[in-house]
């Protein structure tokens, strides 16, 4: 179930040394979720209406502080989270952060760091402003031209736009108070067309020249997908100041229309947070990264994409791992009863936790590299079922060995005294020990060992019985021979009834392993083809977008830039080439290697040891049961 925020809650802010910081609270929110997340940031100078959009995609009108005066309500960066309206499965994270450019703070450091945390933390980026798209417009928007000196991709080396336009959030310019008209040569545009003849360079190498194609460059460089939307101004003056208060009906028709159009773009389109490589993130995710890059911004280092990575998987691998054993446990201390009338009712229980358990970790891993984290955990679970196998044999034969006691008890007791050893007691002493035996197989809650301990004790009484049978004198010596044979016969059958029992038992551990690599394998591969999907469309969208620069840049004469466009597309072309698995292999094929080599191809024989998957021999299975 998603998580649903009441109101928005500080996620970061600035502590009394100066220092940005991370709250606590809002940390402990993203920890309760662990469904993918769809964050949506904006970003934009102070007083120009970010607020009213997030609570837009709230679907409230208050929530995050509007305010109504020239001061700047917004300080840091504020959180809400509620259920995505159209992804089900997924949590919506809106991220309002403090207003770029305010008078009072003038401190142009902060906000580039406000805006790199918002481009770092985000899926979808909005950028809000207010009259037009012109050159004042484009010059505000400056953090943009310094994104490559404060975000790296690797920890060393020199990185690329293109690897920044990859991972980069989408770029949603909002324009507000609009009030041109859609025009451009005599011909009606679109807003999308309106942000993109904006961004078009203008040829030569003056000061005066770069300056105006250097955020314009930025942009075209570091967004794939670019979109905009304008809006109408949404009430009078009068009505402006108390925006909270207004519904639909007393805003502005085309305002509305454009709102809502702006925000089924941010649902439908925007697609749920990915680190690079198409690694998923969660809400518990989110906020280590936070914690992450916060972290790095006050030891005055550059935020580094891979780093982060590296730090996630080494926070939420070992974690996913903890969580994943301890609910298995939880899952058989809740439904196992000791002993169980069989193996199957055992493995049923197990094969039901070990699914789940393997869910939990699935969902809370992060870049398991060669999935060794996912073999910890089926080894772990693997030794905690052994255990509870062994603990439920150990509880079978206690309890059979206490039935049996108290039903051959009247036996026991005739024969210390002796009461067979008389002509025509060979005869009772069978009808006695049969009826006893009924009475023993009869008895309910014994468990898996009954015939083992059965076995045990007709075996101790074998030579009591030849002995009632030689003082028998009302036999011949030919019904004595008779009888001795049927005895031979039925502790035969008796033996064949135990190794039967072994065997079933063993083949049943073999079903448990392979059905355990089997759901291991079919919840990896789920997983990888996911991710798999989310890189190749990370891939495909920037050798559009490079591919769509290229285009442009031939029309515009930019002859030089075309020419590094085309070669970033080949490159790009190169790795996704790289990347198609060869033909006539599968993604299974690869995960089930990863499991063998990991060492899982062996069964475990559940409580008396290991043994190969091959091995059904009998004699072994006693020695098992016997440890």
């Amino acid at each position: 179930m998603a998580l649903s925020m009441q109101t928005p809650v500080c996620l970061v802010d600035n502590g009394p040394d100066g220092h940005m910081r991370v709250q606590q609270e809002a940390l402990q929110i993203l920890e309760q979720i662990q469904q993918p997340v769809v964050v949506v940031a904006v970003v934009g100078l102070y007083r120009t209406g970010k607020s009213y959009l997030m609570n837009r995609l709230a679907g409230k009108h208050t929530g995050f502080a509007l305010g109504s005066t020239i001061e700047s309500k917004t300080k840091g960066v504020w959180m809400w989270c509620v259920p995505h309206p159209s992804k089900p499965g997924h949590t919506l994270v809106l991220l309002d952060t403090e207003g770029l450019g305010d008078v009072e703070k003038g401190d142009e450091k902060h906000d580039t760091w406000i805006f790199c945390l918002a481009v770092l933390l985000s899926s979808s980026l909005v950028y809000n402003s207010m009259g037009t798209i012109d050159n004042t417009a484009l010059e505000k928007l400056q953090y943009v031209t310094e994104l490559t000196e404060h975000i790296k991709v690797k920890s060393s080396g020199y990185d690329q736009t293109t690897e920044l336009m990859r991972v980069f959030p989408s770029f949603v310019w909002t324009v507000r108070d609009f009030t041109l008209e859609l025009i451009l040569n005599d011909k009606p545009i679109t807003a999308d067309q309106y942000l993109e003849n904006a961004l078009k360079l203008k040829p030569g190498h003056s000061a005066k020249i770069l300056r105006h194609n250097q955020v314009r460059q930025g942009l075209r460089d570091f967004f794939a997908e670019r979109r905009c939307f304008v809006f109408e101004r949404p009430a009078d003056t009068k009505n402006m100041r108390r925006m909270e208060e207004l519904t639909d009906a007393d805003l502005d028709s085309d305002f509305v229309e454009a709102a809502k159009q702006f925000c089924s773009h941010i649902f439908s389109s925007t697609k749920p947070k990915t680190m690079r490589g198409g690694l998923g993130v969660t809400g518990r995710m989110l906020g280590s990264l936070a914690e992450t890059y916060v972290k790095a911004i006050r030891s005055g280092q550059v935020p580094c994409l891979d780093s982060a990575v590296e730090s996630l998987a080494l926070i939420q691998n070992g974690r996913a791992v903890t969580e994943a054993l301890e609910f298995y446990e939880k899952e058989m201390e809740r439904w196992v009863r000791l002993p169980t009338e069989t193996q199957e009712a055992l493995s049923e229980i197990h094969a039901a936790a070990e699914k789940q358990a393997v869910s939990i970790f699935i969902s809370g891993s992060f870049n398991d590299q060669e999935h060794k984290h996912q073999l910890e955990l089926m080894r772990s679970v693997q030794e905690r079922y052994e255990e509870w196998c062994r603990c439920n044999a150990l509880e079978s034969r206690r309890v059979c060995r206490g039935v049996l006691s108290r039903v051959f008890a009247g036996l026991d007791e005739a024969v210390v005294g002796g009461s067979y050893m008389r002509p025509g007691g060979y005869d009772t002493y069978r009808s006695d020990l049969e009826k006893a035996t009924q009475l023993y197989r009869a008895a309910e809650g014994t468990g898996l060992l009954r015939e083992e301990v059965l076995t045990d004790y007709l075996m101790e009484k074998s030579a009591v019985g030849e002995n009632i049978l030689a003082a028998d004198r009302s036999l011949t010596e030919a019904q004595q021979r008779m009888e001795a044979e049927k005895m031979k016969r039925e502790e035969a059958e008796q033996q064949q009834r135990l190794l039967e029992d072994y065997k079933h038992i063993q083949e049943q551990a073999i079903q448990d392993q392979q059905r355990s690599n089997q759901e291991n394998l079919r919840q990896m591969e789920a997983k990888m083809e996911e991710q798999r999907q989310r890189a190749k469309e990370e891939l495909e969208r920037a050798v559009s977008a490079k591919l769509k620069e290229h285009q442009e840049s031939l029309e515009e004469g930019f002859k030089e830039r075309a020419r590094l466009m085309q070669e970033e597309v080949d490159k790009l072309k190169q790795e996704q080439q790289e990347q198609e698995p060869p033909q006539g292999s599968s993604w299974l094929d690869t995960t089930a290697d990863v499991l063998e080599t990991g060492g899982m191809a062996a069964t475990f024989v559940p409580g008396w040891g290991l043994a190969g998957i091959g091995s059904m021999v009998v004699g072994k299975a006693l020695r098992w049961l016997k440890k």
